[in-house]
């Protein structure tokens, strides 16, 4: 898989391809398959429930301005899960060490001579919210329905602003991270977890803590 993963997308950049377009077909032809839309309740612990509508960080704003396709509504309200068989968590470990391994992390300031650029990443750089736009792409070329992929923006432990890919599935909210290769459950990194994205809606955000526009301003940190 990883090799696969590798050479498929050495491929495609050298081609100028809209990324992975072809790697649904490369990697998994009936990944979709199986993907269900479950109406169960949410178990307390297990997910991450939204507590109102916030305004989106300004760099995803700017991000939706400059790829509208990413943005758009998914249609009704849906309360999609993944049901995590032993080859969709294979998929999701193989494209977070891949993505951690082939991006260098490097801050806004240091790429773009910005505070804060969401953007897939540019020559291979990036800082933690680009890991997470390049992750959700790659999931979804591999089949994983986007209600599925949610970003979230959180504080670190020293209190630093950072960004996760929220991947919902029926065991719960897990978080690919750039800072680690394992993936864990939400609630078990450590993060203080402040808004992520509407699962009916990307452009929308919903807060997961008070006054979580406030405490988000230390963004951008890898």
């Amino acid at each position: 898989m990883w090799n696969v993963l590798a050479r498929a997308g050495d491929r495609l950049k050298g081609k100028g391809v809209p990324l992975l377009a072809a790697l649904a077909i490369t990697l998994s032809p009936h990944a979709a398959q199986a993907f269900t839309h479950d109406k169960k309740p949410l178990a307390r612990g297990l997910y991450l429930q939204g507590q109102g509508r916030v305004n989106p960080p300004i760099g995803f704003l700017e991000f939706c301005d400059r790829y509208p396709a990413e943005c758009r509504p998914l249609g009704q309200p849906s309360q999609w899960r993944i049901r995590l068989t032993s080859q969709r968590w294979a998929l999701l470990r193989q494209v977070n060490l891949h993505v951690n391994r082939i991006v260098k992390p490097m801050t806004d300031e240091q790429i773009y001579g910005r505070p804060e650029v969401w953007e897939y990443p540019a020559n291979g750089m990036g800082d933690c919210e680009d890991y997470v736009l390049e992750k959700k792409r790659y999931l979804e070329a591999l089949g994983f329905p986007a209600e599925a992929l949610m970003i979230a923006v959180v504080l670190d432990e020293k209190g630093g602003g950072h960004a996760v890919l929220l991947v919902r599935t029926d065991r719960g909210d897990l978080a690919l991270d750039n800072r680690r290769n394992r993936i864990l459950p939400w609630n078990r990194t450590g993060y203080t977890y402040l808004m992520r994205q509407s699962q009916a809606n990307p452009a929308r955000w919903v807060a997961l803590s008070r006054n979580p526009e406030r405490r988000a301003r230390v963004f951008g940190n890898n």
